[in-house]
């Protein structure tokens, strides 16, 4: 086996040193790196480094589940991150469905342009809109409430319960049309054979989407999800954190926000970079456990997984 792999490494080296830069890159930014996740198991400090710093074994972590908010904020991450795949998950493939019926290739570009574009507008952005329009005074929200109640309304943002639904259907907004260019992709190698013969049983368009459309992008459909599963702990703190005020923090504050104001002295005085490593560290082995958990129940139900 190793003579066939140096045989067929030296017929095509040109190609291998393609992946040079590709391997050097990974090495660097990605395994390098991980050194440095012994800090979670040290009182790090920058005088002393990683290798001189105290080790501490688990102590950060405990520390970490003897916060009081410990618990709000891991249900916090779950909240919002399950409420966004049960909510987003399925829009980009109805939409997927829907727009691969439509027959006018101008319409079509149309509304696929116009439903990429939120995609490239900027987190800040995004929250600047969010602001303007939820704005109880000046805002469009304020303006048309004052318009037909008389009265100004509470601020939305000031809501830890509203503050939920915002993120989250600002993101579905926002995203929807970008991910459904995989499912149109994979709509796209659909056997148009397929549909003649549904065609020529007498299925309706609603039939042939439900069962040839769908069927075939059923596996890219599983492996997004599966994909999606490993980042449910990993809720983006840019967007929360700028949304975020101390009326919503019930339910604002996650772990990607945590561990940033832990880490970088914004919710202290003193940056915590040990203490804010073992949180990062804790949530990535639940994604790991959770993406492995998931993978192997679709194996095991079905014939696609990731490995």
């Amino acid at each position: 086996m190793n003579k066939k792999l140096l045989r067929r490494i030296g017929n095509h080296w040109q190609v291998y040193c393609f992946l040079i830069l590709p391997l050097i890159y990974l090495i660097l930014f990605c395994y390098v790196p991980m050194t440095g996740v012994q800090i979670a198991f040290r009182k790090f400090t920058i005088r002393d480094g990683i290798w001189g710093s105290k080790w501490v074994g688990l102590t950060n972590l405990f520390k970490f589940f003897d916060t009081y908010n410990s618990l709000t904020i891991i249900k916090n991450t779950l909240t919002i991150s399950l409420y966004n795949i049960i909510a987003g998950f399925p829009i980009p493939i109805l939409f997927a469905l829907l727009l691969n019926c439509v027959r006018n290739e101008r319409y079509k570009k149309t509304i696929q342009t116009i439903t990429y574009m939120p995609h490239f507008i900027s987190t800040v952005v995004i929250v600047g809109m969010i602001l303007q329009i939820a704005n109880p005074r000046v805002g469009l929200y304020g303006t048309l409430t004052h318009a037909l109640t008389g009265s100004y309304p509470n601020d939305p943002l000031g809501n830890p319960t509203v503050f939920v639904h915002l993120y989250v259907w600002s993101g579905i907004w926002q995203q929807f049309g970008w991910g459904s260019i995989v499912y149109l992709a994979a709509l796209s190698s659909v056997d148009p054979q397929l549909h003649e013969a549904a065609i020529i049983d007498g299925a309706s368009r609603w039939q042939r989407i439900l069962h040839v459309d769908f069927p075939c992008i059923l596996p890219t459909a599983t492996i997004m999800l599966i994909m999606r599963a490993g980042n449910v702990m990993s809720v983006g703190y840019e967007k929360i954190y700028l949304m975020q005020n101390n009326l919503n923090l019930a339910t604002s504050e996650v772990i990607s926000t945590y561990v940033y104001k832990i880490g970088l002295g914004a919710g202290s005085s003193v940056p915590n970079y040990s203490l804010s490593t073992a949180i990062g560290l804790f949530n990535s082995i639940i994604n790991l456990i959770l993406i492995c958990t998931v993978n192997a129940i679709t194996r095991k139900l079905s014939e696609t997984s990731l490995w």
